[in-house]
């Protein structure tokens, strides 16, 4: 969609503009060093459970995934780095496109009785988006309290009229850094953006993952079609969780977080942290990532989580622009005999930055990364999975922009179970993809290298 592609070559403007703000990742040998082990902590519905039962749990998850030393290693670890704890007992459903994540939404939101809050990126003003503005319309005059935040650059296609109408029908609207200056609330950090996709009903069901609201995540991924990636009729290959339990409250946590740094109207008064029992058996962590923190929870957590890695590192990923201690990492497990794969593109919104991933294949190819490329559709997901034991989805892409420029949301989720779930998600991408060839990758023609070398000097900014 030309959206999509207009706003990444606007953002690498915006650094250019901004380039005295452009941060750069933190020394993660240093850091992750400095975060000696600590005791696993869980907890449940009642909050924090005791350090003999954390040791149960631990060991129960132990035995259940052959004893893995990235559970005890990593999720003390990410812990530490993080600071918010792994939750027991919630329900996690696996989306995979706008074709099952977008009736899972509507469904959830008609159900609503006290608030739904909304955080996106990019909202359209097309059927899609008009579905969700209908809805919500609808559940405001019942008396549900709807609160949305949108990104400002994100959403700088839907005209000023879609937001009225949500505004005067009594939605509270939520401008995240806003472009023109002179509506903006905070200091003027056009650089940063609000990169999350989030959804909570009555603050017992929450959404997340790399779903926009617009009509390019309609159709699913199997229906084949040709054309170009900024086609509106070509298929997009996405990912997304619904989840329901006690991590619900921590997703809302962050929500709140958002609204109050950036100074919105006080919210209505709602039950917006409801008693939430458990639903599931699922252990989650939620990490919100945000350039308002020294470093990117996620980008640490990540490259802890591979450097931990014993047997497996499969990372789906839309936008690939690596930095070198990412770059490191993945060659790093792969000298040390773990399976790395990573699922990449096969053709992008963002040529750009297609082509600067590219030019980072000679590196990781000769260093027994393999990679695939993703065809059929156009690859939006944001998803890892670890030794079959840690998973995550969200919205935080592998490239610099969502490591040190944007405000991005995780899930975390230990357990094998639902990594099982995982691997038939990446093994059925891995069957719809084209692998490449380190012989033939560096007897491509010389114009695919010129395009990607020209791609990797724009890299940190894109």
């Amino acid at each position: 969609m030309p959206g999509h592609a207009v706003k990444r070559a606007m953002g690498s403007a915006l650094c250019l503009l901004a380039v005295a703000g452009c941060a750069s990742l933190p020394d993660t040998d240093a850091l992750l060093a400095r975060h000696t082990a600590q005791t696993v902590r869980f907890e449940n519905a009642r909050g924090s459970i005791s350090a003999r039962k954390s040791a149960a749990v631990l060991a129960q998850l132990k035995r259940k995934s052959g004893d893995i030393d990235i559970l005890e290693k990593q999720i003390a670890l990410e812990q530490a780095i993080v600071g918010s704890p792994l939750i027991l007992g919630n329900k996690v459903e696996l989306l995979q496109d706008g074709a099952a994540t977008y009736p899972a939404m509507f469904a959830a939101i008609r159900k609503a009785q006290d608030h739904i809050n909304i955080e996106s990126y990019i909202i359209e003003d097309d059927e899609i988006g008009r579905q969700f503005a209908d809805l919500l319309l609808q559940q405001q005059s019942r008396g549900v309290q709807v609160n949305l935040i949108r990104d400002s650059f994100g959403s700088v296609n839907a005209p000023k009229a879609y937001f009225e109408r949500l505004a005067q029908g009594g939605v509270a609207l939520l401008e995240f850094n806003p472009i023109n200056p002179l509506a903006s609330k905070t200091p003027w950090l056009i650089n940063n953006r609000d990169h999350r996709k989030l959804l909570i009903v009555d603050g017992k069901t929450a959404f997340i993952g790399g779903i926009n609201i617009s009509n390019v995540y309609s159709s699913g991924s199997t229906a084949r079609r040709g054309g170009n990636a900024a086609d509106n009729n070509i298929a997009w290959r996405d990912t997304d969780l619904q989840l329901e339990g006690p991590v619900v409250g921590e997703l809302q946590k962050l929500f709140m977080q958002t609204w109050e740094k950036q100074h919105g109207k006080p919210l209505a008064q709602r039950d917006y942290f409801p008693e939430l029992k458990p639903q599931g058996n699922e252990i989650v962590r939620a990490i919100g990532s945000t350039p308002d923190d020294p470093y990117s929870l996620m980008y640490l957590t990540l490259i802890s989580a591979i450097g931990n890695a014993e047997k497996q590192v499969y990372l789906t990923n839309a936008y690939f622009v690596p930095d070198p201690q990412l770059l490191k990492a993945l060659t790093d497990a792969a000298a040390r005999g773990v399976d790395v794969k990573l699922i990449l593109p096969s053709h992008s919104d963002s040529e750009v930055v297609f082509q600067a991933g590219r030019a980072h294949y000679s590196e990781l190819l000769r260093g027994g990364v393999k990679i695939y490329e993703r065809g059929g559709a156009l690859l939006h997901s944001k998803t890892a999975l670890i030794d079959g034991v840690w998973s995550t989805v969200g919205s935080t892409n592998l490239d610099w922009r969502s490591f040190l420029d944007n405000d991005e949301i995780n899930a975390v989720i230990i357990g094998r179970e639902f990594g099982q779930k995982m691997q038939a998600m990446f093994d059925a991408d891995l069957a719809a993809s084209q692998e490449i060839d380190p012989d033939s990758w560096e007897h491509r023609p010389l114009k695919f290298r010129f395009k990607e070398w020209m791609a990797r000097v724009w890299g940190r900014l894109l």
